[in-house]
């Protein structure tokens, strides 16, 4: 019998590949996606669509407003920067998002009978996002096993796997074309058309493009530029 895992599932092409590597782990995905009023909503259409399609067992998709606190160009006022990457970390870190994120994937796995949660962060070809980091998964995960039923009693040990941590975003890309990720059916955009074109020109777009060139394949998305 396959063990459950939950997977953090974006529709991007690192949380998309993330679930691929799941399964070829021989585990069986329970996709969460999260609806934070963010405003790339057209992001979750997409999770909505082929979650699962692409092998998720269930897919839940968690509704709450981060809006209300705002302090992101995801969710506030605040244009999404189009001038490049910068060394800084950028306005498009949504304060806390990962720590918010993880902890209802982690009750979830609690009541699905799950250790293992698959989150699809990177450390190489990434923002600059504080929690995207290997020490901060690190705590994440002793937390975890501090802060349940099921890690106090013993009945489970929680792991968070993050496969792509170390990986550049070509090997990512690569990785996934190996286990037949259809990166067609995903969306990095920030700031896409209100028809989900992406723009190109957002940081998200700019690493997904960079890594398709890396990796010597065409990015099957439409973009603005």
């Amino acid at each position: 019998m396959q063990r459950k895992a939950v997977v953090l599932y974006s529709s991007g092409l690192d949380s998309t590949t993330c679930m691929a590597i799941a399964q070829a782990e021989g585990f069986t995905p329970f996709a969460i996606s999260f609806s934070y009023g963010q405003r790339h909503s057209f992001e979750l259409s997409v999770a909505r669509q082929n979650a699962t399609r692409i092998g998720a067992a269930e897919h839940l998709v968690v509704d709450f407003d981060l809006r209300l606190m705002g302090g992101s160009a995801l969710t506030a006022d605040i244009a999404v920067p189009k001038d490049g990457i910068g060394s800084d970390i950028p306005v498009t870190y949504v304060p806390a998002r990962n720590t918010i994120f993880l902890s209802f994937a982690l009750g979830w796995a609690e009541v699905l009978g799950a250790a293992d949660i698959f989150i699809g962060v990177n450390a190489l070809d990434y923002s600059g996002y504080p929690d995207c980091r290997p020490e901060y998964i690190q705590a994440y995960e002793k937390m975890a096993n501090l802060a349940t039923r099921a890690g106090v009693e013993g009945t489970s040990a929680f792991k968070i796997h993050a496969p792509l941590i170390n990986m550049s975003k070509a090997d990512i890309i690569r990785r996934g074309m190996e286990l037949g990720v259809n990166y067609g059916l995903t969306h990095s955009c920030y700031d896409p058309t209100e028809e989900g074109i992406s723009c190109g020109q957002c940081d998200s777009c700019r690493l997904r493009l960079k890594g398709f060139v890396e990796a010597g394949l065409v990015d099957p998305l439409k973009y603005v530029v």
